[in-house]
């Protein structure tokens, strides 16, 4: 494919030791020559590729210096792009790198849209669609495990299962095409109803192997919403505190302190949590404490998992058994705080509200539980499935609705050969199946939806 060349800033904005502006293109090398000046003034579209070169960025019309830069040739195809590329490392200062970006587009080039570098690396055939959308999730990657997980996907690990699954059907399908067409011929083997559901259920088994990876990749890919609720003063703000390692929330021992919903991600053994600390549930005659209460009611409904906080050293009341009643049927990990005090709770009475979930104790003032409490939620989720070699996790929303798609035809073609349809009936699903693990790779996909999908990058990516 023949594309113009596109040019932007690839790191971060703001003060920095480093900034790269990026070319891709046929002319790349072309509109860096017209901007560098080098020690011998050697034209940079006459050095090797895969090599770097020390010299100035001069805008031509004046002659005057803009910057010191370190300039990286690659030439297509041996590159992300599979065009000829130019970075230029410049320093990081916002004025310095707009000057040289505003240099580059006045020799020619276009100001690339947000994620156009990955999406001609899909056009020209570098990567698939799923591995496009990985390098996303590569950026958005808060723990070491979803870093890993994206990076799996970027290496094609769900690209090669998703090809081996529709060269599966396609084989089928192409089978039962000569079946039709050529029906005189003795040679090709008759594609019977037992071969064709055998061929299905493999298909069918392998896409619901796929779908139950899907909520730990969620859970790897967007985190945890993870709600503390308790009365007020039982500790929610110091269980935040401890478990992001700072003092974002305001702790005293005044009841209704948090006012509002705080949000702060943390990192929980390579378990990514969104962690909510809400205002304490509780009858208030303060409006302002009231509305806290009223928006720590909506995030719980929303929450993938609660952290229960009672004191150690106070007696249960009808609050805290309301709290059991509207968490019923949810995850919840009831945290039994302030043990460094005497005791006053009611175990025997806490276990039977708890019924199944994880009780764990906790002296926050004393550093005390919060390795047990990290632990209970690792093992929640992940019951050490993580852990494990194959990290071939589908954790991607778009993904998850075709595989969802494509189980319900092969489950269509499954009972349709089961009722005795003929095989060209059938057929019909099968290919439906084999569009819709097409559209992951980007085999089968819109170009709309491309446009859609790379429009959520970020701009010299």
């Amino acid at each position: 494919m023949e594309f113009d060349t596109i040019a932007a800033i690839s790191t971060p904005m703001g003060e920095g030791a480093i900034a790269i502006v990026r070319l891709s293109g046929d002319e790349a090398f072309l509109i860096a020559d017209k901007i560098f000046k080098g020690p011998g003034n050697k034209k940079l579209s006459t050095q090797a590729s895969h090599t770097i070169h020390y010299g100035h960025i001069v805008d031509p019309k004046t002659d005057v210096v803009v910057e010191e830069v370190m300039v990286s040739l690659m030439r297509g195809p041996r590159t992300f792009t599979r065009e000829d590329v130019v970075e230029i490392n410049c320093h990081g200062g916002l004025v310095s790198v707009n000057r040289v970006l505003q240099l580059i587009l006045n020799q020619g080039a276009r100001l690339a849209e947000p994620g156009e570098f990955t999406k001609r690396a899909f056009l020209n055939g570098r990567i698939d669609l799923s591995q496009a959308e990985a390098v996303m999730d590569l950026i958005r990657a808060k723990t070491d495990r979803a870093m890993n997980v994206a990076m799996g996907q970027m290496e094609g690990r769900l690209s090669k299962l998703i090809q081996k699954l529709r060269q599966e059907i396609l084989e089928t399908l192409a089978h039962v095409e000569v079946n039709i067409d050529y029906p005189e011929y003795d040679d090709v083997e008759e594609m019977t109803h037992k071969m064709l559901i055998e061929k299905a259920q493999f298909v069918r088994e392998e896409i619901v192997k796929l779908i139950r990876t899907s909520e730990q990749g969620k859970i790897l890919r967007e985190g945890l919403s993870t709600v503390i609720i308790g009365r007020p003063n039982v500790g929610k703000s110091s269980l935040l505190n401890s478990l992001v390692h700072e003092n974002k929330a305001i702790v005293t021992d005044i009841p209704g302190t948090t006012r509002d919903v705080i949000e702060e991600y943390v990192n929980v053994r390579g378990v990514p949590l969104r962690l909510v600390d809400t205002a304490g549930i509780r009858e208030t005659e303060d409006i302002v404490e009231r509305i806290g209460v009223e928006r720590s009611r909506k995030v719980l409904k929303e929450a993938d998992l609660i952290l229960l906080v009672l004191n150690y050293s106070d007696e249960l009341t009808i609050e805290d058994e309301n709290l059991f009643k509207a968490v019923e049927g949810m995850d919840v990990i009831v945290i039994i705080n302030k043990t460094d005090l005497p005791e006053k709770i009611n175990m025997d009475k806490v276990k039977a509200l708890a019924k199944d979930h994880k009780i764990v104790s906790t002296s926050l003032l004393q550093e005390q539980g919060v390795d047990e409490l990290e632990e209970a939620i690792s093992t929640l989720f992940f019951a050490g499935s993580i852990e494990s070699g194959d990290m071939t996790y589908v954790s991607n929303s778009r993904h998850v609705a075709l595989l969802n798609q494509a189980l319900n035809a092969i489950e269509e073609a499954i009972n349709g050969v089961e009722m005795g349809t003929p095989i060209d009936i059938v057929q019909i699903d099968l290919t439906r199946t084999w569009e819709l693990l097409g559209e992951i790779t980007g085999d089968t996909v819109h170009e709309s939806l491309i446009d859609q999908l790379f429009s959520q990058f970020c701009l010299g990516k």
